[in-house]
């Protein structure tokens, strides 16, 4: 009589759990960095195989990435990267424009001295990104801001919703940078973004966070849209405050 395969050990376990996660960051890092193209198929025994690990954290990786939005996966098919649609990316935008608003509002009432210190860090990173003409880092630079903005809100809810949401639109976000003479003004409306959180008004910091998220979705729009039609429908006016 065959006796039960005994239960895997908590060290195992937790071993099998970290390569997982380790798996799962170089997956989502290579994605992120547009390594890997929308719709590609990812293909777990070569990945198993070059990062050096058995086929079972890469299968959990893939789940993992499936739940923060990054990957589908399709019965008897495999899993591919998630590929968003053009309205659908809109629609995000927009939810993502009212998850900022409230952001801003709340940590321009709030925030301290020392998460002020660490997101002015990023700003002037950003801006040697800039100078330097690094769009890969300038990108990376840009999710790291805009995470820690929600982060320090405090709200953790939201901070889960909100990094799902960012995971699917970070191939539209990067395409938006493709061009280098976006970086700069992308980095200026960064700037303005601390500038007005710094400032203690939680109506400017709603705003200059909203804005800068419909003009990010403008600019998705504009690069995701024939010469003919982008023609018929000039970009939105932004307002500028001081």
């Amino acid at each position: 009589m065959n006796r039960p395969a005994p239960a895997p050990s908590p060290l195992a376990l937790l071993r099998s759990s970290s390569l997982a996660t380790a798996v799962q960051q170089e997956i989502e890092r290579a994605i992120l960095r547009g390594e890997v193209a929308p719709g590609a198929k990812l293909n777990e025994a070569a990945l198993a195989e070059k990062l050096g690990v058995s086929r079972g954290p890469v299968r959990e990786a893939f789940r993992m990435l499936e739940t923060a939005g990054l990957v589908r996966q399709e019965k008897n098919r495999g899993a591919f990267v998630r590929d968003v649609a053009l309205d659908e990316a809109m629609e995000i935008y927009e939810l993502r424009a009212m998850m900022e608003e409230a952001v801003g509002r709340a940590l321009a009432a709030a925030i301290t001295p020392a998460q002020l210190k660490t997101l002015h860090a990023l700003v002037d990173a950003m801006g040697r990104a800039v100078k330097a003409g690094d769009a890969d880092a300038y990108h990376l630079l840009n999710l790291d801001f805009h995470d820690k903005l929600v982060e320090f809100s405090g709200k953790r809810k939201l901070t889960v919703i909100y990094r799902q949401l960012i995971n699917e639109l970070s191939l539209f976000r990067r395409l938006n940078l493709a061009d280098e003479k976006m970086m700069p003004l992308s980095a200026s409306e960064h700037d303005a973004i601390l500038k007005a959180i710094a400032s203690g008004d939680p109506e400017r910091a709603a705003r200059a966070m909203r804005e800068h998220v419909l003009e990010s979705r403008d600019r998705t729009l504009r690069n995701n849209t024939p010469a003919n039609d982008a023609q018929a429908s000039p970009p939105r006016k932004v307002r500028h405050h001081a």
